[in-house]
């Protein structure tokens, strides 16, 4: 797999710039312009900050499209809320969550 491609790509998948990255991970954008221009990958401790940032678990992070995902219990819980919501919440929520 390719840590950058996919770093990438759920930048992309939530619009966010490397600024917003950065803010959301507390990665500086030193170390993020660092690895993309650099080509180098992320130590551990700097891939958890990444997928903290995106909302996602290590091995979410690295898990192919055919693999069955994981959900920790918060994201357990999270979809047990969604699913109890109305449509006005629902969307409501979504466009709430869009904006950051």
């Amino acid at each position: 797999m390719d840590v950058l491609k996919r770093i990438e790509q759920l930048r992309d998948e939530r619009g966010w710039s490397n600024y917003k990255l950065s803010q959301m991970t507390g990665v500086s954008q030193t170390t993020l312009r660092n690895m993309f221009t650099r080509n180098t990958l992320p130590g551990i401790a700097t891939l958890e900050s990444i997928c903290q940032g995106f909302g996602i678990t290590l091995s979410q992070f690295f898990a192919s499209e055919n693999e069955p995902i994981t959900l920790d219990d918060e994201q357990k819980a999270m979809l047990e809320t969604w699913g109890a919501l109305t449509k006005e919440q629902k969307e409501a929520l979504l466009i709430l969550i869009r904006k950051q």
